[in-house]
Formats: C-alpha cells, sequence, structure tokens
C-alpha cells in the first residue's frame, strides 16, 4: 500500500473531539467531506484534505445489531451496543453525499470514538470498511478525548494506519 495522508486542521479535530466527548459513553460517529489528491505515481501519497466535518447521530439499534451479526457473528466480542458500535443511518449518508457533491467535496472518511479503549479498529470496524476511505477513530476514556489516529483499508483489506496531518485552516 503506498503512503496515505489524513489532512485536517485544529478546528475539524476540537470539532470531532467535543462530538465524541459529548455523546460519551456511546460511540459517536459522522463523515468526514472534503477532496481526494491523487497520487501521481505508486511511490506519490494520496491525500485525504479534511473540508468539513458532518457529525451524524449514532443510529446503533436492532436492524443495525442482526445486519452486523449477519457480517460478524463468529467475531463479535463484546456488546453490540451503542457504547461498543455504531451506525450512520443510509440516508444520512445520501444526503451528506448530495452536499458534498453540490461543493463540489466527496466523503472521504468516516469518524467515530472507541469509549475507553484505544484508537484502534475493531474487527467489526474491519468488516465493515469500505476501501479508500479514511476512518479517523477517537480514544475516549472516561469521557475526555485522549488520542486520534486515522486508518486505511489495504489491498487485503486489513487496516493500515495513515499519517494525520494537521494544517492550519485555509484563508477566506
Amino acid at each position: 500500500m503506498s503512503r496515505t495522508v489524513l489532512q485536517i486542521n485544529p478546528d475539524h479535530l476540537q470539532t470531532i473531539f467535543a462530538h465524541a466527548e459529548r455523546t460519551y459513553p456511546e460511540e459517536c460517529c459522522g463523515l468526514l467531506l472534503g477532496q481526494v489528491e491523487p497520487q501521481a505515481s505508486a511511490s506519490q501519497t494520496e491525500t485525504h484534505r479534511l473540508v468539513e466535518v458532518w457529525a451524524t447521530e449514532n443510529t446503533w439499534n436492532a436492524e443495525a445489531e442482526a445486519e452486523m451479526r449477519a457480517i460478524a457473528s463468529e467475531t463479535a466480542t463484546h456488546p453490540l451496543t451503542k457504547d461498543r458500535r455504531y451506525w450512520i443511518d443510509p440516508k444520512e449518508m445520501l444526503e451528506a453525499q448530495r452536499y458534498a457533491r453540490s461543493k463540489n467535496l466527496d466523503i472521504v472518511g468516516i469518524y467515530h470514538s472507541h469509549t475507553d479503549h484505544a484508537a484502534v479498529p475493531s474487527e467489526c470496524d474491519r468488516l465493515c470498511a469500505w476501501p479508500h476511505y479514511s476512518y479517523l477513530i477517537v480514544s475516549v476514556q472516561q469521557g475526555n478525548a485522549q488520542d486520534v489516529l486515522s486508518w486505511r483499508l489495504d489491498e487485503k483489506r486489513q487496516f493500515q494506519s495513515e499519517e494525520i496531518l494537521t494544517v492550519a485552516p485555509a484563508s477566506p
């Protein structure tokens, strides 16, 4: 897998941290809207440049649990509840996609929190992940955002860490 970077500004990180702390002890979730700066060659970096954070409600429910159990029946080691799982309503995904297109943006990733656990993807995270997206995970310990890491699937559907490059907000 070639080198990948998620470019984000401190205001976006603060928005995501605040969302994660506000929803604790449940997981928060949302979408990362931005632009993909593709690599010109295999040796260059592909960058996801975050432009806007689209916070969503964690709509985990019995229907989402049934779908997850069908996918990850043998890998779920924790209860399948909102404090361990997240679900973004497909209607919200569609609304965000339409909005992003109207601004000449794409959904470049998904963020969520891990409550009282490390910012490392779970097996359920991996099974439900889509290729080419950045997966930003915030570790929230006792209600306080402590760490943030980004991940992306490789060709073998395994998560690889992705560099987070914090940059100053663009001038208006």
